[in-house]
């Protein structure tokens, strides 16, 4: 054989050698520390998801104060509005008057003075019509400047409305994305363990069982060896039990009837019942107020009767008055069900509405949308008050 086969046959009995290793699964020790680590993990998201829903509950009051700010604005310029057009009415009117009658008005006046006193009489009230009208158009001067700033302030503060309104939103979304991402961690992990110690059970079943066989087996060749031995003596035994034949033993019979019956009675109708009723009282009423608002703009810090924001018109279809009863974080800190019923409040830590059945809620959306009615939005927890 030529120095190139031996090479390949030493190659190929040194690859037959290797041995793939194998990566043993986790054990449920090891998969209970990961649970203990993720757990601590979560414990420290939720700290921050704590001080974020703080946070987010703060900027939707001071969004809620800054639409109560803009609605009384708006009110502030339809006044401002009104005392411009009365203004300008008058003015139009004075002007029209000096207009007809020029400038010969008053300088006749002037010379038609009785006396020296006469004279200085009209030519004061001469001026004082001169001032009246310099101040007259100074006032409407200013209240144009004050509408112009009124408008200015409220569009302003529309846009630092919606650039809030943007962030809240924001954060609401990274907190219900948050909170999905480590439940379904939380959950995989759960199943892993479980996977984990079913496995481990099934092993420790077979080598029990693997044991028992063993056991089994020993025991027998145990008593075989034991019965040849025993085959051994009977024959000498046989004479001296047959010359013993007439001490028998009769067996006693039993004194009477003493058997006895152990019988255990139910102790009676011990079951419980936990029964919490599904439905909502005044859901029926509920819902109705909700239809009877469809169509109403979205406002912040709106709560009825011309406008809502979500948590005003929750509010409202839950109390049947104009108030507020708090924030969406006041409605997520509810009693939360899981058989929702019409009339059950839907909510997430940025929205809110009234769940009418069959997945569809009524709701007030956003700036520049109306209440309407749309399907529940994912992540959203059905509460009852």
């Amino acid at each position: 054989m030529n120095k190139h086969g031996i090479r390949l046959i030493t190659a190929v009995v040194t690859s037959s050698m290797i041995v793939t290793p194998v990566l043993a699964a986790p054990s449920v020790d090891d998969l209970k520390k990961e649970k203990a680590s993720k757990q601590n993990e979560v414990s420290s998201l939720q700290s921050q998801l704590t001080t974020l829903m703080g946070k987010v509950n703060t900027l939707e009051s001071e969004l809620i104060q800054t639409g109560e700010d803009i609605t009384k604005a708006q009110s502030d310029l339809v006044v401002a509005q009104k005392k411009e057009k009365e203004q300008y009415a008058a003015m139009k009117k004075r002007i029209k008057y000096m207009y007809e009658a020029g400038n010969d008005s008053a300088f006749e006046t002037l010379v038609t003075s009785d006396d020296f006193t006469d004279l200085l009489s009209k030519a004061e009230y001469v001026q004082n019509v001169h001032s009246y009208d310099r101040k007259q158009l100074q006032e409407y001067v200013e209240t144009k400047q004050q509408i112009s700033d009124l408008k200015d302030s409220l569009e302003k503060d529309q846009k630092e409305l919606e650039s809030k309104q943007a962030e809240y939103e924001k954060q609401g979304d990274n907190l219900n994305n948050l909170i999905t991402s480590k439940s379904a961690e939380v959950a995989n992990l759960d199943s892993e363990i479980q996977a984990a110690a079913e496995a481990a059970a099934k092993e420790a079943a077979e080598k029990a069982a693997k044991e028992a066989a063993k056991k089994q087996q020993a025991s027998a060749a145990n008593n075989s060896t034991s019965s040849n031995r025993n085959n051994s003596t009977t024959s000498n035994n046989t004479t001296s039990n047959k010359n013993n034949t007439s001490n028998t033993t009769r067996p006693s019979r039993p004194s009477g009837n003493n058997t006895s019956s152990s019988t255990t009675k139910p102790s009676g109708n011990n079951t419980s019942s936990n029964t919490t009723s599904g439905s909502n009282a005044n859901g029926g009423t509920i819902v109705s107020r909700a239809y009877s608002q469809l169509g109403k703009p979205y406002v912040w810090g709106a709560y009825g009767p011309s406008s809502f924001d979500c948590s005003g018109f929750v509010s409202y279809c839950l109390t049947g008055s104009y108030t507020r009863l708090g924030t969406t974080l006041t409605f997520m800190g509810w009693t939360r069900v899981s058989n929702p019923q019409p009339g059950d409040v839907v909510t997430t830590a940025t929205h809110c509405g009234i769940y009418i059945g069959n997945g569809q809620m009524i709701h007030a959306p956003h700036t520049g949308d109306v209440v309407k009615v749309g399907p529940v939005q994912s992540g959203m927890i059905y509460v009852r008050r």
